[in-house]
Parts: structure tokens; sequence; C-alpha cells
């Protein structure tokens, strides 16, 4: 064992081995009884494919991946700006037909496995012109149903959804017109339908600003005519104060939904709950599509489930009992599909990242199928996580995920604490897991510990959680990610000293207001935030988020004082410790404008900071070349506040 310092020790784990691995594989689905899914290139420009699970013989004998798409065609809807499942596929004819959405001009277009991509969709020159997500094939009808985002002006509120039919011909493709509606655009949001096993009923949820859809949503459900139109819809379950997140046909034709009607998103079966328990079955939509939840032609239902973290697991819908999948998984995604005994999803542990996995539910083997995790470096440099529960304010509870220094080969001398990184997430309804991040071990390796807070707001410890964040956004996420910085220092755990707090979008807002309105942190890393209330609810931002600090903050109209105090652009002679500010310049959701102006108020007052932006990036950094070149500023940034020996990392000029 070496003895030195914190934040001095070599490690493997650096930022271009982290790019590489960045980015997960989403949305697996089956096209016959093959596994296909979309996949991260982030060293072809950030792109999405479709990755094939091909059979050389029989199903289940010699399998191989095999990329579908070749650059630069990119797997990604921007429905809601978020986008949401951007392809769909069946066994037509004998051979694979796939629809997918193509990001660059957001068309959808038809593939069959050697041809080549056929555009189904028209571009609109109005606004961010037609956009497409969650379809679903009709082959049989020849058409795709799906949600359809129709910009009717150059605004990013002006703009229209609903469920519409794009013919499989292709005669769509250069004619709006021939673009079937399903239904009117009365509602502002809508999912995707999912129809009855006897194809007569269809089922879809809507919801209308200034709610959310972990506020609540409306389950629609229409009969579906002979000639492949919707009825007049009625509202099956759902309101203002009830979140619904996912529903779909058992195969006995009963309505299956998620909802937290009882204070947790529980399962129900024509209103009737499945298996009440004080955890989740599902979480937040932001993007159109998730699956916390699968039928099986048996009649059981395949979930993801849990309290903070989560598991796979097979219900029994009439004893209400779960038998949960075996293996070194504990976080399982909300991309659930099923066909026959087997089960996909996508899934993760502390020693594992995400990949590709299936459960046998007539065996109860699960396994990798796919995006296979193999150890970059030595595992013995990986996190050694675990959970902790702090005490905040008012003694609320306040979940956090803690991986200090590890190193195999090196600790520090005695009596040094170490520099500890506050994680903050977005949403603010995400949450933390105990998963393997090589972005974490890029820190803990080098002996900077890093705590994920799971801070009041987030979700996946019901709802009364989640709602601690209503009208106190800026206050008690900065106050619970306080509250487990300092109880670290004051239980000998980090160095008072050395705190620094991170986070991106409404994490980068928490970081942003916590080096404005706290002495708590030494510096800070802030990565595309939200800066300016005021700005980004009066038509700064897209039209999903435009109404969503109503709910936290508070009604514009009724206290415009409160999103001026709240603002760290309003703070900004309040900010003396040094900062990062990354930034995409392609940015619709958090603007670089709130940057620029943030800085102007910075000029000349001296405080140490550097701005990075980035061309080609949006919300979220998808590129090799940035994610290098942000982490290593990021350490830089640390190395220098915190008086670090980081060689071979570049040094990032701080101007002030």
């Amino acid at each position: 064992m070496q003895t030195l310092p914190y934040g001095s020790w070599p490690s493997p784990v650096d930022a271009a081995l982290v790019a590489a691995h960045g980015g997960r594989p989403d949305f697996v689905g089956f096209v016959g009884d093959e596994v296909w899914w979309t996949e991260p290139r982030p060293a072809e420009g950030g792109r999405r494919t479709l990755v094939r699970r091909r059979y050389e013989q029989s199903p289940g004998e010699g399998c191989v991946e095999e990329t579908v798409l070749p650059a630069p065609w990119n797997v990604r809807s921007r429905v809601i700006e978020y986008g949401g499942r951007p392809w769909a596929g069946t066994v037509w004819n004998g051979a694979p037909l796939v629809v997918f959405v193509n990001f660059a001009d957001q068309r959808l277009y038809r593939y069959e496995p050697g041809g080549e991509p056929r555009p189904l969709t028209p571009v609109s020159a109005v606004g961010g012109g037609l956009r497409w997500a969650d379809p679903l094939l009709r082959p049989e009808r020849g058409e795709v149903w799906c949600v359809l985002e129709e910009f009717t002006g150059d605004g990013p509120t002006d703009v229209r959804r609903l469920l519409a039919a794009v013919p499989l011909d292709g005669s769509a493709a250069g004619d709006r017109a021939a673009v079937r509606e399903l239904t009117d655009d009365r509602h502002r949001f809508v999912t995707g339908p999912r129809l009855s096993p006897d194809g007569r009923r269809a089922a879809w949820l809507a919801w209308d600003h200034p709610r959310m859809p972990w506020d609540g949503t409306e389950l629609k459900v229409a009969e579906v005519g002979e000639d492949g139109s919707l009825g007049a819809p009625r509202t099956a379950a759902g309101g203002p104060e009830e979140s619904i997140v996912q529903a779909d046909w058992a195969a006995d034709g009963s309505l299956l939904y998620v909802s937290d009607r009882s204070g947790w998103w529980n399962l129900y079966r024509d209103g009737t709950p499945l298996c009440p328990r004080e955890e989740e079955f599902g979480g937040p939509l932001w993007t159109l599509g998730r699956r916390w939840f699968a039928p099986l032609d048996d009649g059981l239902i395949a979930v993801v489930h849990g309290r903070g973290t989560t598991a796979l697991g097979i219900l029994d819908p009439e004893t209400g009992e779960i038998a949960d999948a075996a293996g070194p998984w504990t976080e399982f995604d909300a991309t659930l599909a099923a066909r026959g005994e087997h089960v996909v999803t996508v899934a993760a542990g502390p020693r594992s990242a995400h990949e590709v996995v299936e459960l046998d539910t007539r065996t109860g083997r699960t396994r990798v199928i796919g995006a296979a995790h193999t150890d970059p470096v030595d595992p013995a440099y990986y996190p050694e996580s675990h959970t902790r529960t702090f005490t905040g304010p008012d003694g609320r509870e306040i979940h956090a995920h803690l991986h200090p220094p590890h190193h195999p080969e090196c600790t520090a001398p005695d009596g040094e604490l170490p520099p500890y990184l506050v994680w903050a997430h977005g949403g603010p309804t995400g949450r933390t897991s105990p998963m393997l991040d090589l972005e974490i071990a890029y820190f803990t390796s080098r002996g900077i510990g890093v705590v994920q807070v799971d801070y009041g707001g987030s979700t996946g410890y019901g709802r009364e959680y989640r709602n601690r964040l209503r009208g106190q956004w800026g206050v008690v996420d900065v106050e619970d990610c306080a509250a487990v910085a300092l109880a670290l220092a004051e239980e000998g755990t980090a160095d008072r000293a050395r705190l620094a707090i991170r986070g991106g979008s409404a994490g980068g807002w928490t970081a942003a207001v916590s080096l404005t309105t706290t002495d708590v942190y030494a510096c800070g890393t802030i990565l595309y935030p939200v800066l300016d209330l005021t700005g980004w609810s009066s038509g700064g931002t897209h039209d999903f988020e435009s109404q969503y600090l109503e709910s936290l903050i508070g009604p514009l109209s009724e206290v415009p004082e409160r999103y001026v105090e709240r603002s760290p652009l309003e703070h900004a002679d309040r900010l003396t410790v040094p900062f990062l500010l990354l930034q995409g310049l392609d940015d619709v959701i958090c603007p670089p404008e709130q940057c620029e102006r943030f800085l102007a108020r910075l000029k000349g007052r001296g405080v140490p900071h550097a701005y990075l932006a980035f061309e080609g990036e949006g919300h979220g950094f998808r590129r090799a070349d940035t994610l290098v070149r942000a982490l290593e500023a990021e350490l830089s940034l640390y190395a220098q506040v915190f008086g670090l020996d980081t060689a071979g990392v570049p040094t990032l000029e701080l101007g002030t």
C-alpha cells in the first residue's frame, strides 16, 4: 500500500474510458423471437443505434449482436424534448418489420433488414416540425399508431399533441393530409395507445398544463371501430391529484394500470389493487412509453418494483405474491417487454453497468443476453458503495448513496479527511441508486468521495416524499444536500473545508442555488442549469416544462417575488467560491442564454470560474470528446481548489 494524500491516487479510470462507456441500452422489445434495443455510440457523435440479437441457428442458439443502422442514423425522438420510445417492430410476412424515429429530421422511417430505411412521414417547416413517439405497429391495417407532436408556430408552446395513424406504404412521406388523426388535441399531452387483446379497445394517458405527469394524469379508454377509428374516449381512472404512469391490457382483457392514489405507485386491475405495498411499481414519466410492468400470456405480470432501489419480479394477481428474480442486479429500468415465458429489460448492479437481461419465467433463470458488462479495469478500483439515511431540518429523513474514496493500493496519511462531492440529481423527480458508474469511480479511485443525495422531491419513496418540493424548490433540495454534506463532515467522514457540489439540469439549479445562498461548499460544478426562474417560465424553455414552476415555486402571477428571490441570477453577487459552468449550445430546455446572463452579472467581481460551452450538444452530453473535456475540467477545478495533485489531467484555466 502506498500512502498518498486524498485526491492524488493514481487511477486507471481516465476520462476517455468513462466517455467510452457513457450511456446505457434502452427501449428493449421483441421482434418475433428476437430481442432488439437502442444503444448509445459516444464515439459516433453521441448517436443511438438499434441493436438486434440475431439468431444464427434456432432461437436460443448461436446468438450474435448486430448493429442494425450505421451512422449517421440516430434512433431518438424529440417529442416533449425528452423523447420517448422511438421504435417498434414485428414479424410480418415472415420477416422483421421495424419503424423508427430519426433524430436529425424527426421523421418516422420504415426499415426491413437488407434494405434502406424509407421515410413514412413528411417534414414540416413550421416551428419544431412534426415529431413522433411511442409507436404501435398495426401491419394488418397497413398503419403505425403513435403520438404526434405538431408545431403550429415558431414559439416553443405553439404545439398540439394527439394520437395519429401513419400509413406504412409511405404515402404520407410527402403528404401531411395522409396522416389520419385518431383523437383531437383537447389534451396537451398524451402517451401512445395500447390495444386490448381483441383489438376492440384502446387505452392511453393524457394530462394538461400546469400538471406534470407525476402530479396527475387521466387514463383514457375508447372503442376501436371496424374502420380503425376511435370512439369518444372516457376517463377510466386518474385525475388532478392521481398520477397514472402506465396502462396496458391483460390477456383476459382486463385493464391494468399503475396509480399512486394510495400515496405509492401501485398496480391495479380494473380499479382493484393487486399488490398494495408502500413501495413503487412506477416512476416519473419523463419519456413516453416507459414500461414498469408487462402482462404475460398466462395471467402473471412482470413488474419492476421497490423502495429506493428496484427489483424485477413476477406478480401473481390472484394472490398478490411476487417472486423476485435472482441475480447481482440492484436496479431495473422501466423498459420491460414480454413474449411467451420470457421477460427482458435493462439492469445494473454495484459491480456491473447496464446490460440487457432476460428472465425465463418457467425456470426462474435470469441471464445477460445483450450489451454484456465487461470490466474495462480491475474491479478493485470500483467504488464500494452503501446506502445511508440522514436527518434533515425538522427531523425529516434524507436518503443518500455514499461512495467513499477507494483504491486497492493506496491509503491516505493518518489524520487526513477526504474531499467530498455532493451530487444533486436532475428532475428534480429523479433518484439515484448504488449501481456501477464509472464517472463516480473516476473520482473515488483518486481519493475523492461522492455522495448522491435523494433530496426531498425525489421519486422512489412515495408521493409524500415527492411532494416535499411543492413550492419549495430551491429550499428543501438545497437544505437536504447541505444537511448530508455537513453530517458527513461532523461525523469525520469528509473534510469540512473540502466539500463541493455538482449537478446537471435541475441538479444544476440546486448546485447554483447552494453556491449563492450557503457557505457549505468550497466550489461547485454546474451543468446545463436553470438560473432565472422568471425567464425560464416566460417562454424561456420548452412546452413540457413551461408551467412546471407552478407547482415547484408557485403561480407566477401570485408570487412573482418568489421567482426573483430564489433565482441564482439575482444573487450572483453572493457567489464567492470558484465554479465551473458547463453548457450545451443546442440546449432548448435550459438554453445557454441563462448562463451568459449569469456570467455577465459576475463580470469584474474576481470570482475564479470557467465556462465551457459545447457545440452540437443539447440537454445532457452525449459525445465522447465533450464527456472527456467536461470530466477533466471538473477534476482540475477540484484539484486547484482542494490542493490535489492530479498528474496528467489538463489544467482548467480559471478566469475572473
